[in-house]
């Protein structure tokens, strides 16, 4: 689609309506800032039939960039660091809050109440020149742009909250949980790597990550005595530390962002083969989240010990997981985790062979 050809008033409309649509379907199926402007920069090329579109977003002082992308000749730049802006047209749209036109270059604000950033595209010199038309139409589907770009912002200074607040729940939880029976800093980024290696879509990673802080929560609820036990434990013992997964949804079930990962948190335990816990779930009855994370929860639990278990070498750890796969374990995620394994640093869980 672009607009180089309608020439007739009906023609110009329907192209406006086809452009604010594309914007709008562009918007609402982004869920990454980053990733709605490199997107936004090549629709805006293939609407304004140009080679050269520039976004920028501004920070609060309007005097920097904080996220900025080029298209120019189908290739891309993404600089997403703090960068001050220099150039007269961006600097001077970012004070004036107006529109430039000129012979072969476009630029337009981003305003949503105050402005947030810049549009600029560019034709050649050769090529026909911007008209009244192109500004009136690039202002139009920037507004439509700059509402989901806004709302993007929104949601993830939200999801910075909740991150913070997901980060104070755990570390008052490992003031619970003796330091032997917790996980490293890297469990998060296992899982997700996993989660990759199955091709997840961004919603699903995020709730794992958010799955992989929390997964434990329940223990809250288990006496110490039973938490730092180093024998065996009585009949009546396990069943009070099977009761962990189902208390911990029900700790963090209130919290509605957190939706999404209360399955995993609530199977994470269940085997591949129906004998695990707490619902005796089976193969694909298992939230697949919670298949990712009870690989890499015994992974972590056999590089790192516990009171109970001597802790294994990573050979000796991934020949269990490959035992267990089709029993305990998915074999399509112990095939993920072992693709992950190769493309991760692992010297944070390399010990010493014994």
């Amino acid at each position: 689609m672009n607009i180089r050809n309608y020439s007739t008033p009906t023609k110009k409309y329907k192209a406006l309506i086809s452009a604010v649509h594309s914007i709008y379907r562009l918007a609402n199926s982004t869920f990454e800032t980053r990733e709605l402007i490199l997107r936004l920069t090549r629709l805006l090329c293939q609407i304004f039939n140009t080679k050269y579109c520039l976004i920028l977003i501004l920070d609060a002082t309007k005097k920097y960039s904080v996220l900025k992308c080029v298209v120019n000749n189908n290739k891309k730049l993404i600089v997403d660091k703090k960068s001050k802006i220099a150039n007269g047209i961006e600097k001077r749209i970012t004070r004036t809050l107006t529109s430039v036109r000129r012979h072969n270059l476009l630029a337009v604000p981003l305003i949503c109440e105050d402005i947030i950033g810049v549009v600029v595209i560019k034709r050649k010199s050769s090529e026909p020149a911007f008209d009244k038309f192109d500004q009136d139409m690039l202002m139009a589907v920037v507004e439509q742009a700059t509402i989901g770009i806004r709302n993007l912002q929104l949601y993830e200074e939200q999801q910075k909250i909740v991150l913070g607040s997901i980060k104070s729940m755990v570390t008052l939880l490992d003031t619970r949980i003796p330091q032997e029976y917790g996980h490293s800093p890297y469990f998060g980024r296992l899982v997700a790597a996993i989660a990759q290696e199955m091709h997840l879509d961004e919603k699903q990673v995020e709730s794992l990550k958010y799955a992989s802080l929390l997964h434990d929560a329940g223990k809250v609820d288990i006496p110490l005595e039973i938490l730092t036990k180093t024998s065996k434990l009585t009949p009546k013992e396990y069943r009070i530390i099977k009761c962990h997964p189902l208390k911990g949804a029900q700790i963090l079930r209130p919290l509605q962002i957190l939706k999404p990962a209360i399955p995993i948190i609530m199977h994470h335990h269940e085997k591949y083969n129906g004998t695990g816990y707490p619902s005796r779930l089976k193969k694909g009855q298992i939230p697949q989240g919670a298949r990712i994370m009870a690989v890499a929860d015994a992974f972590e639990a056999m590089v790192y010990g516990r009171p109970y278990r001597e802790r294994k070498n990573i050979s000796n750890a991934v020949k269990e997981i490959k035992k267990k796969s089709g029993t305990q374990f998915d074999p399509r995620v112990v095939e993920a985790f072992l693709r992950a394994l190769k493309k991760m640093n692992l010297k944070k869980y390399l010990q010493p062979d014994k």
